[in-house]
């Protein structure tokens, strides 16, 4: 018999709450695959034993929902509730760049997580929102950044107002313009398209990691336009600052993209050496900070500099640019004009 456990009368400091919101994507499916689609890292198994010892909740309510095969529908809110985890220290703030009543636009900085994880629960934009606008602040993220990019980063209204379904649309549709800008090692001479299939890494035993992959081998198109900005050096040896468009938005393009032409990211943890390195922090009790010193740098270098979209309602182009960071101009000079 699964135990019924009011959530009111947990302890606040000792537990989570992550919100979750099923999108028209989701709209039909069992609540057991809707968490899989939602937390990636954790097997149906895991979700469905979740679900069944009573840590997800349909907003409102102080009852757990324990049906596993139950149908969620589009709009409809649940909230999973964990034992709070020791976490890891962030930058607990944003930069807003623009507001109205339907577009949300922030510059995130390098290391605050924008969905929990793992690791990250209360350490994260989509909490920091909840902080300081309120539990019903109604923003819903439109697209990701990883937790070590910084850069300009889009939001919508969810439920009535339903602005974040068109401005994911946009980029569905790829009718949005991004540029990030990233420090690279080596000297990159001139300007070309990466046109290389991407897919899950061959071989590799870390679950997130992409690699370049044929069409027919199960990978999927992808296509990164890049030039040279200006050039430098760190630690005695050649980099190159580089705009990078994406045409496609997969995961970890731009990042696997410029490590296999052999021009990889300053500071990349997963592609920028021997994964084995990476397992031995995320699996084993190698502190991160060895790593980091190794690298030479906490975070690689990699910043969302701007994205030119359609408003969700008038469907007027608005272009947004978030600042050079100040750690990643301590390793490159902008150039003084052509950005």
């Amino acid at each position: 018999m699964v135990p019924v456990i009011n959530r009111s009368g947990r302890d606040p400091d000792g537990w989570i709450e992550i919100p979750l919101v099923v999108d028209p994507v989701c709209h039909g499916f069992r609540l057991d695959r809707f968490l899989v689609h939602r937390i990636r890292r954790l097997s149906r198994t895991r979700i469905q034993t979740i679900i069944r010892t009573g840590q997800l909740y349909r907003h409102g309510s102080d009852l757990p929902e324990c049906r596993v095969g139950v149908r969620v529908h589009t709009g409809e809110r649940f909230v999973l509730v964990r034992p709070a985890p020791d976490e890891p220290e962030v930058v607990l703030r944003f930069t807003p760049l623009y507001r109205d009543d339907a577009m949300l636009v922030v510059d995130k900085p390098a290391g605050l997580p924008v969905h929990p994880s793992a690791r990250y629960h209360r350490n994260t934009l989509t909490n920091l929102l909840r902080v300081e606008l309120g539990a019903d602040h109604g923003w819903e993220l439109a697209h990701r950044l990883d937790r070590e990019t910084s850069g300009v980063l889009v939001l919508g209204r969810r439920g009535r107002k339903n602005s974040c379904s068109v401005i994911k649309h946009a980029f569905f549709a790829r009718t949005v313009q991004k540029i990030y800008w990233a420090i690279v090692h080596g000297t990159l001479t001139q300007s070309r398209m990466i046109d290389m299939p991407l897919g899950p890494a061959v071989g590799s035993a870390v679950r997130v990691k992409m690699g370049p992959r044929s069409l027919s081998d199960g990978g999927v198109s992808a296509q990164t336009a890049v030039r040279p900005l200006a050039t430098g050096t760190f630690r005695a040896r050649p980099i190159t600052l580089i705009e990078a468009r994406p045409t496609t938005g997969r995961q970890h393009q731009i990042r696997v993209h410029l490590a296999a032409i052999g021009h990889g990211l300053v500071g990349d943890k997963l592609y920028g050496l021997d994964e084995q390195y990476f397992l031995d922090v995320v699996e084993g009790d190698r502190p991160i900070e060895e790593l980091e010193r190794q690298l030479g740098a906490k975070r690689h270098a990699l910043h969302a500099r701007s994205l030119a979209l359609p408003h969700p309602v008038t469907g007027s182009i608005h272009t947004f640019t978030a600042p050079w960071p100040e750690d990643l101009a301590g390793l490159i000079s902008l150039p003084t004009a052509g950005c």
